[in-house]
């Protein structure tokens, strides 16, 4: 918004600029049209050179005009910004400076407008997708009667990850009895509310459908409707991104109406003859319902004839899975049927009756984590009618698995007395396709405490630097190992967390008085009994010798225990 206006004050400037230009006489032909033009000579417009200071300006604020709706529509960044600016900088100055027709004039003009739409690239124009608007999976069919009041309430969810506003919905109403099977009325259809959440996890059906509002509609049935299911639309303006929508979207449900004996059938000719069957798709459901890049998964649809009277036979249903892929040659279907076929076949569904497609389906692996759409294209005869068609769409999210890593873990240094403390290093390796939300480290054992870390926000392929401060407070028992416990958010919003060991010795210093003992031991005649003082000298070094060797040789278990121990942790993940 503020590179917008910062646009749309230079090209101010400019035009205030080209505007003093313009008043300054320019030598040659230009010059003399622009003289013969103040000075109140009447100029023949049907002559080639006809423009005048007026038709000038005209086209001038047409070109500004066109500058601010491509601003209104696009982000571009400063770079495209001082191309918009230069274009129409060149596009005024020559309009100001150059005779010609006002046929030419207009014709000039279109040229740059077509240079100024190029000069934006389609990667900076924001164009809103209508993909995950849909009506909530509580909606029921109602039945009605003619004459009949009715309340119908649409539930409506956005299972895209960013925010709509200013929505307005309103049905497709027609007075035509074949159309529309309520009375027409001219108010209280356009319905209006402020905003609809996005998805912060991306398609999670559950949580589109919490976030989910519901606008209710009163009608009533007319005396003359027809027999059978009407479809209602009702479209849906929105505006996302600041962007409004430039076309609406239309959401589809039905309506099943009762009409008077005689009334006929929807879709048949001077309601005389019976409406062609259709079928629908009233839900599905995934098995297991969490579904990951790479697994193998079973879906049901769950189709529907909406006819109370005719059955439909040589029914053939083909599930085409979106593409998806970087270039043309290079697209694949994101899901993909284990069986090697995509189509389902049955004989017969009968009236109102309803039928559940199952197919067996792989995920490919290098999905990003979203929900990705499946066509269910149907193929069926009914009666005289043959090769009658219906299509239908399912979203069916895809979760990608956190994957992560770790480096060795190192304290420095590795033993150290109580009340002192050590720094503790190492990496988080994020390997997967997902994002690490509110990343952290604890520490966990009965010698030490502290050295809490929080990392925040880890992405796909990054790494978090671990450096932590931790403070001995008691005394190694058992094999002195430390737990690092390191834990995160993954895109659906469920806890993940992991641990990895470490060895610290913690000790407890012993002092020893440093001074000579008062008493002194003595021979037997009088003197220091020199022999008694370097013995226990000599037990003094042998003492330190044996804690010095225990010492060490405890360190050297508690390595190897600890090495074991991860080496046993990585054959377990791998397996």
């Amino acid at each position: 918004m503020n590179a917008g206006k910062k646009i749309i004050s230079t090209i101010s400037l400019t035009l205030v600029c080209i505007a003093l230009l313009a008043a300054v006489p320019f030598q040659g032909n230009a010059g003399r049209v622009m003289a013969s033009s103040t000075s109140g000579n009447t100029i023949d417009r049907s002559s080639p050179n006809v423009i005048t200071d007026d038709d000038r300006a005209d086209a001038d604020a047409q070109l500004k005009a066109h500058v601010d709706s491509i601003l209104k529509r696009t982000h571009p960044d400063e770079y495209t910004l001082k191309k918009l600016n230069d274009t129409l900088y060149s596009a005024i100055y020559y309009i100001a400076n150059t005779e010609m027709s006002v046929g030419e004039l207009w014709s000039y003009v279109g040229e740059m407008k077509a240079k100024l739409d190029a000069v934006v690239p389609d990667t900076s124009v924001t164009k809103p997708t209508t993909e995950f608007l849909q009506v909530g999976n509580n909606w029921e069919t109602p039945s009605v009667s003619y004459g009949q009041q009715v309340s119908i309430v649409l539930p409506i969810i956005n299972l895209g990850s960013e925010n709509l506003t200013d929505l307005v919905v309103k049905p497709v109403v027609s007075n035509d009895v074949k159309l529309w099977p309520f009375e027409p009325d001219a108010t209280g259809y356009v319905q209006s509310f402020a905003e609809i959440p996005g998805n912060p996890y991306g398609g999670n059906y559950e949580a589109g459908m919490f976030a989910r509002r519901e606008l209710t509609y009163n009608f009533t049935v007319r005396e003359d409707v027809m027999t059978g299911y009407y479809p209602l639309s009702f479209e849906i303006w929105y505006t996302k991104a600041g962007v409004r929508c430039e076309e609406p979207e239309t959401v589809l449900v039905y309506v099943y109406t009762q009409g008077k004996p005689g009334a006929g059938h929807i879709g048949g000719d001077d309601g005389a003859v019976e409406s062609k069957p259709r079928i629908i798709v009233t839900g599905f459901e995934t098995n297991p319902k969490e579904i990951y890049a790479g697994d193998t998964f079973m879906v049901t649809i769950h189709v529907k004839n909406t006819s109370k009277e005719k059955a439909v036979n040589n029914v053939l249903f083909d599930m085409q899975a979106v593409e998806s892929g970087t270039e043309a040659n290079t697209t694949y279907a994101v899901f993909l049927p284990t069986s090697g076929s995509s189509s389902v076949y049955t004989d017969s569904i009968g009236p109102g009756s309803e039928f559940d497609i199952n197919i067996e389906m792989t995920a490919k692996t290098d999905l990003t984590q979203k929900p990705y759409v499946i066509t269910v294209k149907m193929k069926y005869d009914s009666g005289k009618d043959v090769d009658l068609t219906d299509e239908a769409k399912v979203s069916v999210p895809v979760l990608q698995e956190a994957k992560y890593d770790t480096s060795d873990i190192e304290a420095m240094p590795a033993s150290i007395s109580i009340g002192s403390q050590s720094n503790v290093m190492f990496s988080i390796y994020n390997t997967g396709k997902t994002t690490f939300y509110n990343l952290q480290v604890k520490y966990e054992g009965d010698s030490i405490e502290g050295g809490d870390t929080f990392l925040g926000t880890l992405k796909p392929g990054e790494t978090g630097s671990v450096d932590s401060m931790i403070t001995a407070v008691a005394p190694s028992t058992g094999d002195g190992t430390i737990k690092a416990k390191i834990s995160f958010e993954n895109e659906s919003g469920e806890l993940v967390s992991f641990e990895r060991n470490f060895a610290l010795d913690v000790y407890e210093e012993v002092y020893m008085d440093p001074s000579m003992p008062e008493d002194i031991p003595v021979d037997n005649q009088g003197g220091v009994n020199i022999g008694l003082i370097i013995g226990i000298a000599a037990a003094v070094v042998v003492a330190a010798v044996i804690i010095v060797i225990v010492t060490v040789r405890k360190k050297k278990k508690k390595a190897a225990a600890l090495k074991l121990e991860e080496e046993l942790l990585d054959t377990d993940n791998e397996e």
